[in-house]
């Protein structure tokens, strides 16, 4: 589990073809440190494992190695990735860590794409106090979007400033565009979306199609 709070700006140093997966080595000294083979990490809001073994994290490199499968690839937006390519990483929380974000598990729902970037109100410099971004929202998961509600982008917990049904917005202070691939975004380009998972709980609780026999038709 994470919170969508980016630790760090990562780097892909390498990518590996295996059959339809691949392995990525990936830089980022602040989530090795102290990491250990089969810790979860988040790269771009996909939880990966550390496959490196004790020996080659106890180097002390900065860098960590993990398998991706086929269908994370097709899922994802990893598989748009190349060497040199800025990532955000996430280290799993620790249980009694303050929760800065929300609960993110890094499964992602779908992928949706940058459609415009506009600047927020600006400083007596011009320098703009935020950007407002807003993205595409596949069809598949607009139920689970509200205003003021929450959704993670390429791992990064962020608010819903308006829903429709087909896109989303979103309102990024500096420090976000700064700490985040997000600032370097170019319109067109994918992005990894994971809705809030307590959305997905309700409605599950909500469809009778789902309950026992016997509470189904009390519910019907």
């Amino acid at each position: 589990m994470f919170t969508g709070i980016i630790e760090e700006l990562g780097e892909v140093v390498s990518i590996e073809e295996i059959g339809d997966s691949s392995r990525i080595r990936l830089r980022g000294p602040v989530v090795c440190s102290g990491a250990k083979h089969g810790d979860s990490i988040a790269v771009n809001g996909v939880c990966l494992t550390v496959v490196d073994s004790p020996e080659e994290l106890a180097a002390g490199s900065g860098e960590f190695s993990a398998d991706v499968m086929a269908e994370t690839l097709h899922r994802s937006s990893l598989g748009a990735l190349r060497p040199g390519s800025r990532v955000n990483l996430e280290r799993a929380m620790a249980l009694g860590a303050r929760l800065g974000g929300h609960l993110v598990q890094g499964h992602v729902d779908a992928t949706g794409e940058l459609l415009s970037r506009a600047p927020g109100d600006l400083d007596a410099d011009g320098t703009p106090r935020w950007e407002v971004l807003r993205f595409s929202l596949p069809q598949s998961i607009t139920r689970y979007l509200v205003e003021k509600g929450s959704i993670t982008v390429d791992g990064v917990s962020l608010t819903v400033v308006d829903a429709a049904l087909d896109s989303f917005s979103v309102s990024l202070i500096p420090a976000t565009l700064e700490l985040t691939t997000l600032g370097a975004k170019s319109v067109g380009d994918p992005v990894n979306l994971e809705v809030d998972v307590l959305a997905k709980y309700v409605e599950r609780l909500l469809d009778t199609r789902t309950l026992p026999d016997h509470l189904a038709k009390d519910a019907s």
